[in-house]
């Protein structure tokens, strides 16, 4: 995997959290499931590893992954909450 193959890769996935957050947020779960799939097909390159950057390559995998963690964090502020909601309608019945 080239470092222009990995930094696709990585833009790729932050696009594609960026519309799952997004259909979170809109309670689009059938969107969102899509989405999740097409995000872990597109993660599975990063299972057999990737090469170290450096320098401006480096720089920007680094603004990606600050992307990734924001779009978990969007993520989760939707999903956690319903989440609990769900465990405790669980633990009532």
């Amino acid at each position: 995997m080239t470092a222009n193959e990995v930094l696709s890769m990585y833009e790729n996935l932050a696009t594609v959290t960026g519309q799952m957050a997004s259909a979170a947020q809109a309670g689009d779960w059938k969107n969102f499931e899509q989405l999740g799939a097409e995000a872990k097909v597109e993660a599975r390159v990063a299972a057999t590893g990737v090469p170290a950057l450096d320098g401006a390559k480096r720089l920007r995998k680094i603004d990606l992954l600050k992307q990734l963690m924001a779009n978990d964090r969007a993520i989760r502020d939707v999903t956690d909450p319903w989440m609990g909601q769900l465990d405790r309608a669980m633990q009532a019945h």
